[in-house]
């Protein structure tokens, strides 16, 4: 009788220290779900809903970036890369834009097919992605054009990972460790 009623305790401890929160930053209680109404890379317009099913992985950032974009999107695609294939099926990434006066549908469409099949390009109206950015808390502005018209844009460089209903769950730094971002991304895809 002690040995079941330590084996039914021994087990109730363990339940207890099962670890449920997310090796990144998570954000489900203080970030929205996600809700735009923009157009996608191959000038369609689209709204949040047509992406559920699958795991969102979402990035606000420019083609034209010089640094910070490039180097983001590569370090994700290397990191949906450590995953197995069925795993990767069930991810998508959204690159939202936050400079579509040079950003068009095909302008992210070539810059997005070179990190791999899961990166989608968004774009649309300046006021739409403004409000989406604001409805989220992410930053961005747009510094003084050089002689030549170029401009830098200052933006957030986190990646929003959402749930296949939309719901944030976690987000992803450059200061957290590639290992710690395979396995909130695996577990995200395998807790459905």
């Amino acid at each position: 009788m002690y040995k079941g009623l330590l084996a039914v305790l021994a087990s109730l401890w363990l339940v207890g220290c099962v670890d449920t929160n997310w090796r990144t930053a998570e954000t489900h209680e203080i970030m929205p779900p996600l809700d735009f109404s923009l157009v996608d890379e191959n000038g369609q317009a689209v709204e949040a809903e047509d992406y559920a099913g699958k795991a969102t992985l979402v990035y606000f950032g420019y083609t034209f970036c010089p640094d910070v974009c490039p180097i983001t999107l590569a370090r994700l695609a290397g990191t949906l890369n450590r995953l197995d294939d069925d795993v990767r099926d069930d991810i998508q990434v959204l690159f939202i834009t936050v400079d579509p006066a040079r950003d068009t549908p095909e302008v992210v469409k070539r810059y997005t097919a070179a990190f791999g099949d899961e990166f989608i390009g968004i774009t649309g109206e300046r006021a739409e992605i403004d409000a989406l950015t604001n409805r989220m808390r992410v930053t961005y502005e747009y510094e003084a054009p050089n002689k030549r018209g170029d401009y830098i844009v200052t933006h957030t460089s986190a990646v929003f990972a959402f749930d296949r209903e939309g719901e944030a769950r976690f987000l992803i730094r450059d200061s957290h460790p590639i290992a710690d971002a395979v396995a909130d991304i695996n577990r995200l895809v395998t807790e459905g």
